[in-house]
């Protein structure tokens, strides 16, 4: 529910890290370099399961609405991490400190505070619960985790799903998994084609403290290890299971193409349903024509920009090109793939002009089906530094960002989750 009268304050923490509301100042945000109110259509109350982060060594910034001027404070800058199925309008405003750490890989949203609760920037663009965990209890989890893990005592990658994934790191998909219910991952790789600044599941030696992923996988798992997770999930899933190759733990899951594709054709011979989903960087094209004959149904493409420089930037390909992203993505649909985009949003730039046009002409000339609208996880200012000196045009904001590609993009489908491709849906490109 959007708020078009709501004028939240600005929202701070003091010394001893509570939180409060300034009795004063007003809230405002941060669109790549300008610092704004927020748009009034653009502002939604906090949904349940977000979190609140303090900012070390940021202080925060409101707007004196008798003087219209802004304010550092002495108070601590906060932001908000959205639950799943919201993206962020804006980021908070604040001054950075000369020590001020570099910040831990979530995405942080602007908010404010009034008539008694928090305010965010940002919208629901999904209406699917699938990363929903509100009600459920850590020990149902642990006991469901590890029952899932006894029913399966050699199978490396159901061990690593469970204890890792889901028990340790809380990882959505994990927890689904042992749940019983959605999209269940299968991570098969533990190398990757590129070295992402945001990269959660490998640390570089030159890497801040501060942005300590998670462990990657150390093993690759077999056909069989694989199938068996898929037909488990399948027994519980009955409806609408997805299975996810592709996952915050392994590397880029094409460097395993052929594993992928032997298991799905076994899944597929011994009778298995659901959506066959890859979570890729889609870089080898070669690969592409090979797991769509193999019976793969569709596709999500991580991208920060359909710019070619902006994305070598952010991804830092080894051995590969936009070029061979783009070919991918035609390659798929070809072989009746159902395409979406990972689109890692960052306000104040993703929905700039350029960035905006870029975008269109991808959908457009490759035949995507949905975009995918989820949040980049990173610091926002080494974001903007990385990006520094690429041209965007005026923003535009997350609104008419939607608006517009929902506009040019003829049968174009946006989200937040992978969508459940049913089985007798033609995908058959243009």
């Amino acid at each position: 529910m959007a708020s078009s009268k709501v004028r939240p304050h600005l929202v701070v923490a003091d010394e001893n890290g509570d939180i409060l509301d300034h009795p004063e100042l007003l809230m405002v945000c941060r669109r790549g370099n300008e610092i704004i109110m927020p748009r009034p259509d653009e502002l939604i109350p906090l949904p349940e399961e977000s979190e609140l982060f303090l900012l070390p060594g940021r202080h925060a910034l409101g707007l004196d609405p008798e003087t219209g001027q802004l304010e550092e404070q002495e108070y601590l800058a906060v932001a908000a991490f959205a639950s799943p199925g919201h993206t962020l309008a804006a980021h908070p405003a604040y001054i950075s400190g000369p020590d001020a750490p570099e910040l831990p890989l979530f995405a942080y949203g602007a908010i404010g505070f009034a008539n008694d609760r928090f305010y965010i920037a940002a919208k629901k663009v999904d209406e699917d619960k699938r990363q929903q965990f509100a009600g459920i209890s850590r020990s149902a989890l642990e006991k469901k985790a590890h029952a899932m893990m006894r029913r399966f005592p050699e199978n490396r990658l159901i061990q690593h799903i469970g204890l890792t994934c889901a028990l340790t790191y809380s990882c959505p998909a994990a927890r689904n998994l042992c749940l019983g219910r959605y999209e269940a991952p299968l991570p098969v790789s533990n190398a990757c084609n590129a070295r992402c600044v945001g990269c959660i599941s490998l640390k570089e030696e030159t890497s801040p403290g501060c942005s300590t992923p998670q462990s990657r996988m150390t093993f690759t798992p077999t056909v069989r290890e694989i199938v068996e997770v898929m037909e488990y999930h399948a027994s519980n899933e009955r409806e609408r299971p997805i299975f996810s190759f592709g996952q915050g733990c392994e590397g880029e899951p094409l460097t395993q193409a052929a594993l992928m594709e032997e298991a799905i054709r076994e899944y597929l011979k011994k009778g298995g349903k659901g959506t066959i989903n890859l979570n890729t960087n889609a870089s080898i094209p070669s690969a592409l024509t090979n797991l769509a004959g193999a019976g793969l149904t569709s596709m999500r493409v991580s991208l920060n920009s359909a710019r070619d420089e902006a994305y070598a930037r952010y991804y830092r390909p080894q051995g590969y090109s936009m070029d061979n992203v783009r070919e991918s993505i035609v390659r798929a649909r070809q072989g009746n793939v159902f395409v979406s985009l990972n689109l890692l949003y960052f306000p104040g730039f993703t929905d700039t002009e350029e960035e905006t046009r870029a975008i269109i002409s991808l959908v457009n000339e490759c035949g995507v089906n949905f975009i995918q609208l989820r949040n980049l996880n990173i610091d926002p200012e080494k974001y903007l530094k990385l990006m520094a000196g690429i041209e965007t045009g005026p923003c535009i904001g997350l609104n008419v960002f939607r608006k517009r590609l929902v506009r040019e993009c003829p049968g174009l489908k946006l989200g937040y989750f992978n969508p459940y491709v049913e089985s007798g849906f033609s995908r058959t490109a243009d």
